[in-house]
């Protein structure tokens, strides 16, 4: 069973507890602004429907509400507080309760956000390493096998859970269809349903897999191709930003104080470089985020 940050019990135990305080009747009636959720889940692997995972979220942030209620009272029958001291607990301790409750809602889709990039960091390689594998003569079976225990991170664990359920009996394209159906990445889907499509139609597998291979990997110059572009005006945006304007602000405010009498205080330098230091981590964060989820130039 997966932890998710923030939930403050096992999520089994949450949802008991859920269930006790009658939470469902809620979780049903606000599961229409969280659409997406069910997909979530399904393609995050959690064992639960959406209105079960609206109450657990409803619960963690009920219980942080009242956590921090609790902390906050008791320093205030300890203290002498200021009269608006009651508003800023309740206030504080909102703010908590309801960003624990939208964290949680979000972690499922964050999971499978990390499992986009982990899949097709590594899906050419994976494919490359099966059309290697079904061009030497292996069958498709043992090719997957081989796939599955290569240490291609998550598409290694795709591929040995189609291995395992064709193991057990059932047929390879519906072993295939089932694993792309609840594949959160869209080119794992597509490379899956292509094969599948050969081994229906009876068409070779190699001249699919060298199809699929050489279209994903045309794709992804394309998109190594579009970050670059993007790199420039960010590379300007951060110059302009983080190096020449604060550079140059406190250049000309240090001249323009020294005409004018102005004492400018160092509280001013301050707000500067915090300013600076967020601006930066926040465009480490931009251009990490626009990064194409590929391992090298292919």
């Amino acid at each position: 069973m997966k932890k998710i940050p923030f939930v403050p019990f096992p999520l089994e135990k949450c949802l008991k507890l859920a269930r006790k305080l009658r939470l469902f009747g809620i979780s049903i009636r606000i599961r229409k602004f969280f659409p997406f959720l069910g997909l979530s889940l399904f393609q995050a692997n959690f064992p639960f429907e959406d209105r079960e995972y609206i109450a657990i979220a409803l619960f963690t942030g009920i219980f942080w509400f009242l956590f921090l209620s609790s902390i906050l009272g008791l320093i205030a029958f300890l203290i002498s507080p200021p009269p608006n001291f009651i508003l800023i607990i309740f206030l504080a301790s909102a703010s908590l309760g309801f960003l624990s409750f939208i964290y949680v809602i979000m972690y499922p889709r964050l999971l499978v956000i990390r499992r986009i990039k982990n899949i097709e960091k590594n899906l050419l390689f994976a494919l490359r390493h099966l059309l290697v594998q079904v061009k030497s003569g292996v069958t498709l079976f043992d090719g997957m096998v081989s796939v599955s225990k290569a240490g291609y991170g998550l598409v290694s664990e795709e591929f040995n859970e189609c291995v395992r359920k064709i193991s057990t009996g059932i047929p390879d394209v519906e072993a295939l269809e089932e694993i792309g159906r609840r594949n959160p990445s869209l080119y794992f889907r597509r490379s899956l349903w292509q094969i599948t499509n050969a081994i229906r139609s009876g068409a070779d597998i190699a001249d699919t897999l060298d199809n699929i291979v050489r279209n994903l990997a045309n794709e992804q110059r394309v998109m190594i191709r579009k970050y670059g572009s993007q790199l420039n005006p960010l590379a300007f945006l951060y110059m302009m930003f983080g190096i020449i304007i604060p550079s140059l602000g406190i250049t000309l405010m240090i001249i323009l104080s020294s005409f004018s009498g102005f004492i400018i205080q160092p509280i001013f330098f301050w707000l500067i470089l915090i300013f600076i230091v967020i601006f930066k981590f926040n465009f480490l964060g931009l251009v990490k985020s626009r990064r194409p989820s590929v391992e090298i130039y292919v």
